[in-house]
């Protein structure tokens, strides 16, 4: 692994991509391989690369794993000479978040590249430190000139497929990478805590799929050391440490952090977990996912600690992060006649609501973890996101939603556009009162991308509450099927700095764009 990763120069983006991609190689080589041991003895090892999250126009997060007690320093520099670098003093790293770090870095010039290293030292000696890691990331525009591109997708390591040495891992990330986009938004399933992987799979037409595999993946995940070698298991894969280290994220969780379609107050009924108390199990999680991604409202004291926030990248875009998992009422048939809680909680929807109003601007993602109308099933009986396939008036957590899609009509709050993931296809959908039972609401698009090394599935049926038509959709035709057998989906968004216009794209690895979708900016409904 290259510690250093392709620098861009310049802060165009048309200049940016040529020297990016040039220098691909040297930053991704053997997809597969284990975080090397580091060459000087005794001294703190990164191997396991950095990240950066949450990045505005001002600020940013920088994460790095230590393999040993180590202080963490950043340096930052518009220059990938690092002259008149400025000096960022991180934490003491230690086995208390399991050797992991983030450093909080404030006042950086808006729409800049910026380029860092992260150098770890010995606690008792500051002199002996181990080899520097660098990184590099954007800060979000002051203004509209250069426009935004973003990337989402989710979905990573599940169904038994995870890092396979014989097609070169996520070669995905690569293929993102060169993209070079702004921002990664990772839609939920960062893991799969429940997902066992073997050694070998064999496929149904002979061919033998093979697993990177480690003692946390030979179970489900219940302790916290379980759950934390979760998290550690993607970094493993060169091409998502050369990923991060180019290209700074959002990150969401959804159920496979924890368990599959876990709620809280649920007590397991699966002879796999010893440990039944879900919420036991959630705790667990959350600390391991907030020692291993850069989230700024994981940061604070706990009882402030929150995964829905709103992360704004400049005056053309907010994008506003849900938790449609920690705050849920339990599945259920989903039909009840009224319905205080549902998918986001009573202070999440306020929180939303309240967020939505106060923006300004362009374009208002709502990032959500789940899809709005595609039913979801939990068991013969129960349903796991909002629809429940009553073509009817809304019933159960329908109810949520429609009050939001109510508010966000009569407010008159324009450029809303939900992104989401967690099928395992991809499609797009719209949404319009003409052909919703419940009408009260402005017309909306939600696009849906994913996996992004899973299996793929096939397409869910879509509940008429709010009137979706599947305008595209691209998904196997049976359960399942592999990476080797199907390609993983990721979607793009680009923001015309001088228009404003957004366009979707739902991409398949391999380069193909599936389809395209251009929004204007500044209507109600289209």
């Amino acid at each position: 692994m290259s510690n250093r990763p392709p620098v861009p120069a310049p802060r165009r983006r048309t200049v940016l991509r040529g020297s990016l991609l040039a220098s691909a190689a040297a930053a991704a080589h053997s997809a597969f391989a284990v975080a090397p041991a580091f060459a000087l003895s005794g001294r703190p090892d990164a191997a396991w690369g950095v990240q950066v999250g949450d990045v505005t126009a001002s600020s940013a997060l920088v994460w790095v794993r230590s393999d040993r007690p180590a202080l963490m320093r950043v340096e930052t520099s518009a220059s990938p000479s690092f002259r008149r670098a400025r000096t960022w003093h991180g934490p003491l790293i230690g086995s208390l978040t399991d050797f992991t770090g983030t450093t909080a870095l404030h006042g950086l010039p808006p729409g800049e590249q910026i380029h860092y290293r992260v150098t770890l030292s010995d606690p008792h000696d500051p002199r002996r430190t181990g080899r520097p890691v660098y990184g590099t990331f954007r800060t979000a525009p002051a203004g509209r000139r250069d426009g935004v591109r973003f990337l989402w997708s989710g979905d990573i390591a599940g169904q038994g497929w995870g890092i396979n040495p014989d097609i070169g891992g996520y070669r995905v990330y690569d293929e993102m990478r060169r993209l070079d986009p702004d921002f990664f938004l990772c839609s939920g399933d960062t893991v799969y805590a429940d997902g066992v992987l073997e050694a070998a799979v064999t496929l149904p037409d002979g061919r033998v799929w093979r697993n990177v595999t480690t003692p946390e993946k030979s179970k489900v995940a219940e302790t916290l050391d379980e759950y934390r070698g979760n998290f550690r298991y993607n970094l493993l894969d060169a091409n998502l440490r050369a990923f991060n280290a180019q290209v700074p994220s959002i990150v969401q969780w959804d159920d496979h952090e924890v368990r599959n379609n876990w709620y809280p107050g649920q007590i397991l009924d699966d002879v796999r977990y010893t440990e039944k108390n879900v919420d036991l199990l959630a705790a667990r999680s959350t600390r391991a996912f907030r020692e291993y991604f850069p989230v700024s409202t994981l940061r604070g004291p706990s009882p402030e600690r929150r995964m829905h926030r709103v992360v704004r990248h400049g005056p053309l875009l907010d994008v506003f992060v849900l938790d449609m998992r920690s705050y849920r009422d339990a599945n259920s048939p989903n039909r009840q006649p009224d319905d205080t809680t549902g998918i986001l909680g009573s202070g999440q929807l306020a929180w939303l609501k309240r967020e939505l109003s106060r923006s300004r601007a362009v374009w208002k993602v709502i990032a959500a973890d789940m899809p709005l109308g595609l039913v979801v099933p939990d068991g013969a009986t129960d349903y796991e996101a909002v629809a429940q396939g009553d073509p009817g008036a809304p019933l159960g957590r329908e109810l949520q939603i429609a009050d939001l899609l109510r508010y966000i009509k009569h407010r008159r709050i324009t450029g809303t556009v939900w992104l989401t993931a967690d099928v395992h296809y991809t499609s797009a959908q719209h949404y319009s009162p003409e052909r919703a039972a419940f009408k009260d609401f402005a017309p909306f698009w939600e696009f849906v991308s994913g996996p992004l090394a899973a299996g793929g599935f096939p397409a869910n049926a879509l509940d008429g509450t709010f009137g979706p038509d599947r305008v595209f959709v691209r998904a196997p035709d049976r359960a399942n099927v592999s990476p080797m057998e199907s390609p993983q989906f990721f979607g793009q968004v680009d923001i015309d700095g001088g228009s404003g216009e957004l366009t979707v794209r739902l991409r398949a690895q391999g380069g193909s764009v599936l389809f395209s979708k251009v929004l204007q900016p500044g209507r109600t409904g289209q």
